[in-house]
């Protein structure tokens, strides 16, 4: 398995986008996206996440690490 790369909250938000997640509302930094079929997401969208943080992220999304990788490239 790829070592998970530092990326920022908007990084996350953008490889989200990809998959057809849209915002639905923002609170202070936390951008909460959903996706029709798909579990909803929160990411926070400040400076760069913790690895436990983007693996939370890759979790409430239902992607793998590796699907979540190709999407940042």
């Amino acid at each position: 398995m790829k070592r998970m790369p530092v990326i920022s909250g908007q990084d996350a938000v953008k490889a989200l986008y990809k998959l057809g997640y849209k915002p639905v509302r923002q609170r202070g930094s936390h951008i909460r996206l959903h996706c029709p079929g798909k579990p909803p997401a929160t990411v926070p969208a400040k400076g760069e996440l913790s690895v436990k943080t983007v693996m939370s992220i890759i979790r409430q999304s239902g992607l793998t690490t590796e699907e979540f990788l190709k999407l940042l490239a």
